[in-house]
């Protein structure tokens, strides 16, 4: 028997935090809208390591930097936030749940490392069902990886502790 799979599109879920709908200009959200669901982008090949990949080519293509250490000495390079502009440090969080917590503080760590200050953090995940379809239309094993309902809970529960303005997105399938 033939396997059918029905065609997979990217839609995008959103929270803010801290009143980054504030902070966060029209144009910076039709940019990263605009990005994130790049329509030459070929679903059937995004495994975690390969869609981080392409992200980050999409978004330095587009003017997005990669930033700098987050302490004086690039011990760790889990220790810096991958893509800035303008002021905004974003980070793709496609790695192990398990560092959740450490990338969203990356975020709160930022203007006290850095002498160029961010004043809105970005954090691109994938939703569980974006992770299910993946595996199911495709058998791209996403099991482990952070997702948007659990960073959306981390971000509420830390809100005493994170003080930066985040804009949480959700790279969901349709």
């Amino acid at each position: 028997m033939e396997k059918v799979v029905r065609e997979m599109k990217i839609a995008l879920q959103k929270h803010f935090y801290r009143s980054a709908q504030e902070i966060i200009t029209l144009d910076i959200v039709e940019e990263l809208d605009n990005l994130l669901l790049e329509p030459t982008i070929d679903i059937a090949s995004l495994s975690r390591s390969h869609y981080n990949h392409l992200l980050r080519q999409i978004f330095k293509n587009n003017g997005w930097q990669n930033n700098a250490s987050l302490f004086h000495e690039p011990i760790n390079p889990f220790d810096k936030i991958e893509l800035r502009k303008n002021h905004i440090g974003l980070e793709i969080g496609f790695r192990h749940a398990s560092l959740t917590g450490h990338n969203l503080l990356k975020f709160q760590l930022s203007p006290l490392h850095n002498s160029d200050k961010i004043d809105l953090g970005i954090f691109v995940v994938t939703t569980q069902n974006f992770q299910k379809q993946m595996k199911r239309a495709f058998g791209q094993n996403w099991t482990g990886a952070m997702t948007f309902e659990k960073t959306d809970r981390y971000l509420r529960n830390f809100k005493t502790t994170i003080q930066i303005p985040i804009l949480l997105i959700g790279i969901d399938a349709a």
